[in-house]
């Protein structure tokens, strides 16, 4: 950012203690999209097998409830671990003075919950508004996933 106007000539308007912000928050935000979409990725490939043959079983609705318990715990995981990228983050620049409250803070700045008061040091505000952000992207690639399996199913069902 400092580069681009100093080297362009370009007035973002941007103020200049910001700029820090972005160049964490943009790279944790393609870091964790990312893996968010890779794992569901994997996800899909494990569970969609074991979905395509729900008709077949027994118990038709038993298996779907468990297909869809495991995928959501497993995608409740996922946001777990992206969240501890975030804590990881905020130890690591000093923002946050503990893992605890690092993880605490995080997962109410990507929840947007934003509860509990927990501040991160003035240098550093904005890359919670730009976590929140991020769960905002990661958390819809969650339910249209979700959404998309629910009606995998439900297509399956119905001959379509």
């Amino acid at each position: 950012m400092i580069i681009a106007v100093g080297v362009l000539g370009i007035n973002t308007g941007i103020p200049v203690e910001w700029s820090n912000d972005w160049a964490w928050g943009l790279p944790l935000i393609a870091l964790t999209v990312v893996i968010h979409v890779l794992s569901l990725g994997l996800i899909n490939e494990r569970f969609v097998r074991l979905l395509s043959h729900i008709a077949e079983t027994r118990y038709p609705m038993l298996v779907f409830a468990e297909v869809m318990g495991t995928t959501t715990l497993l995608a409740t995981s996922l946001h777990a671990v992206e969240a501890g990228i975030w804590a990881l983050s905020y130890r690591f620049l000093g923002a946050l003075p503990d893992f605890k409250s690092s993880m605490l803070y995080s997962l109410n700045a990507i929840t947007s919950y934003g509860h509990e008061n927990l501040l991160l040091a003035s240098r550093w505000q904005l890359l919670g508004a730009i976590e929140a952000l991020n769960g905002c992207l990661l958390f819809g690639l969650t339910t249209a996933f979700l959404f998309g399996m629910i009606q995998k199913v439900w297509l399956g069902r119905s001959g379509a």
